[in-house]
């Protein structure tokens, strides 16, 4: 084997490859990694919980269950979206819970040799939620802490603050 084929294979053992949901709220591209989604339901729009956090987007019926979703824009600071939205089912250690994103794109393949750190800059709020970006041709994808976006963690850091 020569070095140039040593060197390439010697690459392509550093160089891992992770899939990743592409999804969109408001202009930003985010990514949730495909281990963590159970299911994905389209075109949705939650029954609101009164007197419920500000980061709870509402109540789905989901498979004879009552799933509560998680608003990503709330979480952000970003204004309410009129109409619906789609959902990511994902799984915690306490069950199941509901991610509201505005549209869900594709599944990327990325490269470990691509991603980025959250930069020391980003406020801490921002930073226990993201868990870095991928660099991509025609942009970033940041990159979401499924864990951390669990409604009675959330819940628990509010009470907490």
């Amino acid at each position: 084997m020569s070095n140039a084929e040593t060197a390439s294979n010697q690459k392509q053992n550093t160089d891992t490859l992770n899939e990743i949901c592409s999804v969109r709220v408001g202009s930003t591209l985010f990514g949730v990694p495909i281990n963590h989604i159970l299911e994905i339901v389209g075109a949705t729009q939650p029954q609101p919980v009164p007197l419920a956090p500000s980061f709870v987007g509402g109540l789905v019926h989901y498979r004879g269950d009552v799933l509560t979703t998680v608003s990503l824009r709330q979480l952000l600071d970003l204004p309410p979206k009129d109409g619906t939205q789609d959902i990511l089912v994902l799984e915690s250690p306490e069950g199941f819970y509901g991610l509201l994103v505005d549209s869900v794109g594709e599944v990327l393949t990325v490269s470990a040799t691509d991603y980025e750190r959250n930069p020391s800059t980003l406020d801490e709020r921002r930073r226990s939620l993201f868990a870095g970006a991928y660099k991509l041709k025609d942009g970033l994808l940041v990159m979401l802490e499924p864990e951390k976006l669990d409604p009675l963690r959330l819940g628990a850091e509010q009470q907490a603050a």
